[in-house]
């Protein structure tokens, strides 16, 4: 009886397991193309504008930083930038902290810039 039960198993076990896995492969490519396109893309342009921004620095704009502070660039080194948030204040933060330029002029020009360079 045990065995009777062991070979009808078998025997439906080898009727289902013949359908190919290009399915199950066909759904993995689809999830990791959606992840690429909704969050790691996404994720790299920011981070490439948030390099831009970086790298356009000059002394004078008035920046923000990750914390909220407000200041003006009163110097730059490598990788630090002296902000003057006072008279005779000045403090001295990473440059990776900046989040934001407030300078409206260049923001226009770059704005500008890149309107061009798409439709070129």
């Amino acid at each position: 009886m045990v065995s009777e039960a062991f070979a009808m198993a078998g025997n439906a076990a080898a009727q289902q397991g013949g359908r190919p896995g290009y399915e199950t492969v066909i759904m993995l490519v689809l999830m990791v193309a959606v992840f690429y396109f909704l969050l790691i893309r996404p994720q790299q342009k920011r981070a490439k504008q948030h390099k831009e921004l970086i790298d356009s620095l000059k002394i004078g704009d008035q920046v923000v930083t990750a914390g909220g502070i407000h200041g003006r660039v009163a110097g730059i080194q490598e990788e630090i930038l002296s902000l003057e948030v006072a008279t005779g204040v000045r403090i001295r933060v990473n440059r990776s902290a900046i989040v934001n330029n407030q300078n409206p002029l260049e923001k226009k020009d770059k704005q500008e810039k890149q309107d061009k360079q798409e439709k070129q």
